[in-house]
């Protein structure tokens, strides 16, 4: 039967020796053998489990999660629906932004005229404003959206990426096990408030945050299946909101 050592199979999953180990550390990954100088090496059924494990990585579980979805116990289930409707929401709307600009293509070689309905189809950055402008007010949502549109494309990827990596430290922080007002926690915590600070059009953006609006938006990643999932579902949004609500404390 074929093995990988613990190198080698970091190497071709794209993760480090470290990811692995505390996966086995957590009960998601354990290896098929140790051999007598302590390498771990792993067959293919290992191979299998830590591509699903990545799978729902993806889909933004957290690792309780996994360990449920593996288990097959039903708790994973409705996490597993929801992010699946986001990726099915994601996919569509690629779809649209690759026929635009399939469609933009085809025009310009022809020399036909472009249309502007057809070129911009799912490259709509508007589909929270209503709910923005009942929450904040239509000024809000003015100015935010005068910033985004004034970003250039790396500026806006680059954005993107710093919410990306918060989101993931948060994630990171909530299945360490560490308390939500200890100094891991309160620094994501500061760098959350800053975060959201540097938005203009939200509350507290010229100066310091506002608590209100910052624990409200708390509280919010809770009980809103899109924001929790970008926690890693509902432990880690309370973790966030624990967190959050310490450091305004």
């Amino acid at each position: 039967m074929q093995e990988w050592s613990i190198q080698d199979l970091a190497k071709a999953a794209g993760v480090t020796s470290r990811t692995l180990r505390h996966y086995g550390a957590r009960g998601l990954l354990t290896p098929s053998r140790i051999g007598s100088n302590g390498y771990r090496y792993y067959d293919e059924d290992a191979l299998l489990r830590l591509q699903r494990i990545l799978l729902l990585r993806e889909l933004g579980l957290g690792l309780a999660a996994i360990a449920a979805a593996l288990d097959g116990r039903q708790d994973a289930t409705v996490a597993l629906e929801t992010h699946l409707d986001l990726l099915e929401r994601e996919r569509e709307r690629l779809g649209r932004q690759i026929a635009a600009v399939r469609a933009t293509l085809h025009r310009t070689r022809r020399g036909e005229p472009l249309m502007a309905d057809e070129m911009f189809d799912g490259f709509d950055h508007t589909h929270y404003k209503e709910e923005v402008e009942q929450r904040w007010g239509a000024k809000a949502y003015a100015d935010g959206d005068r910033w985004w549109t004034s970003l250039t494309e790396v500026e806006r990827r680059d954005w993107k990426a710093d919410v990306a990596r918060l989101s993931q430290d948060w994630i990171a922080a909530a299945e360490s096990g560490v308390a939500p007002d200890g100094p891991r926690a309160q620094e994501l915590a500061r760098r959350h408030v800053a975060w959201l600070s540097s938005v203009p059009g939200t509350p507290g953006s010229a100066g310091d945050p506002v608590p209100e609006y910052v624990l409200g938006l708390a509280d919010m990643y809770v009980v809103d299946e899109r924001f929790a999932a970008n926690y890693g579902g509902r432990a880690g949004a309370e973790f966030v909101r624990d967190a959050l609500h310490a450091y305004l404390r």
